[in-house]
């Protein structure tokens, strides 16, 4: 059992990560951060969920970028071959479940 308490978790760094759980390959992590990450494809599915804050997410598709603001409680869903990337307005706290070892 675990209890994770998301409000007060601040990373030493941008996207830090408190690894809440592994199974089947897929890992549960919550993540903190104040600033973009970077362009990029996951080898799996991934579910993003903000939990506090804001985010901006692009993506593309087809070529052609486009951008949704997440705002807390909304979920994104990349599909295998996403290219995506987060641009946090400020602080956010985001449960993010994916492929363990997913970028």
């Amino acid at each position: 059992m675990k209890i994770v308490w998301s409000s007060t978790f601040t990373g030493s760094r941008a996207w830090d990560a408190l690894d809440i759980a592994n199974f089947d390959g897929t890992s549960v992590r919550l993540h903190w951060t104040n600033q973009p990450y970077q362009w990029h494809i996951n080898d799996g599915q991934e579910v993003f969920t903000v939990l506090q804050g804001c985010v901006e997410m692009f993506y593309r598709i087809a070529g052609e970028e486009k951008s949704v603001v997440l705002q807390v409680g909304d979920i994104f869903y990349a599909s295998v071959g996403t290219e995506h990337v987060a641009h946090p307005r400020g602080e956010a706290r985001i449960l993010v479940i994916e492929k363990a070892g997913s970028v």
